[in-house]
């Protein structure tokens, strides 16, 4: 690692020369990276080709041309004419002799035992799987939930259910019921795959019984596939054992599905109203992701990559993609970093060889702060590491790359998203790395930093936006192309803008600056504030509410909450903020917990009565609260000034 004054990262000559870019450099016939970089943006289609050769994407029926943009730019159809399945792409290493019995998966559990697939085995499965989703009526285009630890289960289901052309709907294993059923209903699912529990700090985690109480709500949902750990449970009707599904006869091959064909449709919350089923399909995410592996995170066949993910999260299926499409081995963990101490994630980088590790920067900071626990195990076998999910301070990302890294691996910073399948922003080894920056925007990404009327921003903070459809975005949500287009395209018409703050300095080096929406992240999961609102005023004693998310060292982010009592509400506020945290516990789950719950008279609002969120954040993290000329109270302020010094 370079000594400048920076502590940028600097590429050797052989870093370089062995790099997958570097071979797409040549590919192409150009000079360098940068040229690479003008190249994916003045002839994007030339440079799909390439990608999709140079990653061996394989098609039944070959595309036609890159894309159709007649339905405007907001709904864009990749490679029309083609046809494909992404999951061949992913399993074409079981037909190759010499990958046939290579480690595809190797899922650890908690309690330390371990399964292993080889890609042969794995393909294998996935068919079996998908013959027994056939069996059970599940039919293409039929959106099915899935709730599961990460392991073998979960990927052979996910692979299984876009085998047979259903979609999955990934559900975090950490939701209430009610977060649940509102995703499963809003997409009328058939289906769902789920665990009955799983194991977190040594302790069972209940999932059946939440289930269970969400499926009378469900009446749309007419199959329900329980992966258990031996439970007694009545395996009759359209209630199924996973293993018994798993051990139906193969499907004879993976259904053929136009590019714009949904697999998946993952929720993500935004600032208003109900949570948005971002739909992608299978020429666009799978294309995006498997360029991402190739070319930010130099994944190779017979890498060994790991990096911890909920199948509930967009990130869940990421990774698995990443190690699927590139023909190394997916390396799974389903229970806590920290258990039964902080060197878990270490041992498992030396019991398997970990060559690609990434990280939250939520799981960084708690590792850094457990440094001669969680250095415990040999880490010399990395080669590269990533952050992704929320933003990253230099001296954690420096921390990580020293220790997990050996000062010597690079830290490829990533960010992007729930709706663009992958990166936006991100860094290649073939240039020097700052701390917490990100050295590139995304090749065939036309991303930019804009002021409020879209013009172009340099050296000063303004909004990321991209100035071109690009492979990976979001077909659009679930049934409401009308939000799809008012949450990216109306702020500057014709511009995705994405809803961060960036700050694009001369050299071409890139930082995220936090969110410019009132999105919540919590330890890298999204949530809208109104979501955690309707759950906040189903409470008697609660007659209005503002959720805001405020910086924290530990956790990126942590949920504040104001709350303006009812006329009737007696309790004290101690009383109250149990109250409430067993309310969201229940109904949102655990993670999504207020850290600080206060009591106000009124909040800031509008003439028009709507909550001034931003207004709050502002004044209550002690930064300019901005235009206030629509406040409508301006002794509401006083009260959150109030809050925030206690």
């Amino acid at each position: 690692m370079s000594d400048s004054l920076h502590n940028d990262w600097i590429p050797t000559g052989d870093d370089i020369a062995t790099a997958n870019v570097s071979a797409l450099v040549a590919r192409l016939g150009l000079k360098d990276y940068d040229e690479l970089l003008a190249f994916s943006n003045e002839k994007p289609d030339a440079y799909w080709d390439a990608v999709i050769d140079f990653c061996g994407m394989v098609w039944d029926v070959p595309y036609e041309k890159y894309v159709d943009a007649s339905k405007g730019q907001p709904f864009p159809k990749w490679f029309p004419g083609g046809q494909l399945n992404w999951v061949k792409s992913a399993l074409k290493w079981a037909d190759d002799p010499a990958m046939a019995s290579h480690a595809a998966v190797v899922a650890e559990r908690e309690d330390g035992s371990a399964q292993r697939l080889s890609y042969a085995e794995l393909a294998q499965k996935v068919a079996a799987f998908a013959g027994g989703l056939k069996a059970l009526g599940v039919k293409r285009g039929d959106r099915v939930g899935l709730l599961m630890e990460n392991g073998v289960e979960a990927t052979v289901t996910s692979l299984a259910i876009a085998w047979i052309g259903a979609v999955t709907v990934p559900l975090f294993s950490g939701f209430g019921v009610d977060a649940i059923v509102s995703r499963l209903s809003s997409c009328s699912a058939s289906a769902l795959v789920a665990t009955t529990g799983f194991s977190r700090r040594g302790k069972w985690v209940d999932t059946r019984s939440l289930v269970d109480e969400g499926l009378s709500r469900l009446p749309d949902l007419g199959i329900v596939v329980w992966k258990h750990a031996g439970e007694a449970i009545d395996f009759s009707g359209k209630v199924l054992d996973w293993q018994q599904v798993a051990a139906s006869q193969p499907d004879a091959a993976p259904a053929r599905m136009s590019p714009d064909d949904p697999f998946m449709i993952i929720y993500t919350s935004g600032t208003t109203g109900k949570p948005k089923g971002t739909v992608h399909t299978h020429g666009s995410f799978p294309m995006k992701i498997a360029h991402d592996s190739a070319v930010h995170f130099n994944v190779s066949g017979k890498d060994v990559f790991c990096w911890p993910a909920d199948m509930g999260w967009v990130a869940g299926t990421l990774v698995m993609s990443c190690a699927l499409l590139r023909g190394a081995t997916l390396v799974c963990y389903d229970g806590a970093p920290d258990f039964p101490d902080w060197s878990r994630m270490s041992r498992i980088v030396e019991r398997y060889g970990v060559t690609h590790f990434g990280s939250a920067p939520t799981l960084i900071r708690g590792l850094a702060a457990n440094e001669p626990i969680a250095t415990q195990g040999d880490v010399s076998t990395v080669r590269l590491l990533i952050t992704a999910g929320e933003g990253i301070d230099p001296e954690h990302f420096l921390w990580f790359q020293k220790a997990f890294g050996s000062g010597r691996s690079p830290v490829i910073n990533y960010t992007g998203g729930t709706e663009v399948s992958g990166a936006l922003l991100s860094s290649v080894i073939v240039k020097p790395i700052s701390p917490a920056g990100f050295n590139t925007a995304s090749p065939s990404v036309a991303a930019d930093v804009v002021d409020a009327d879209g013009k172009s921003l340099t050296n000063t903070v303004g909004e990321l936006a991209i100035r071109r459809p690009f492979v990976g975005m979001t077909q659009s949500f679930w049934q409401d192309d009308e939000r799809y287009l008012d949450a990216y395209w109306r702020t500057v018409p014709g511009i995705w803008v994405h809803g961060d703050l960036a700050l694009r300095r001369d050299d071409g080096t890139w930082f995220m600056m936090g969110r410019s929406d009132d999105t919540i992240k919590l330890a890298g999961k999204r949530l809208g504030p109104a979501e955690i609102e309707d759950v906040l005023l189903e409470l008697p004693e609660i007659a209005e509410a503002a959720a805001i998310g405020v910086e924290d060292p530990v956790k990126g982010q942590k949920l504040v909450v104001f709350l303006v009592p009812s006329a009737a509400m007696a309790l004290s506020q101690e009383a109250l903020a149990s109250v409430v945290s067993k309310h969201v516990d229940g109904r949102l789950g655990r993670p999504f917990r207020p850290s600080v719950v206060h009591v106000v008279a009124q909040l800031p609002k509008t003439r028009s009565s709507k909550i001034m969120r931003r207004v709050i954040r502002s004044v209550y993290t002690g930064v300019p609260a901005g235009d206030l000329s629509a406040l409508d109270n301006p002794p509401a302020l006083d009260e959150i000034r109030a809050a925030a010094a206690h």
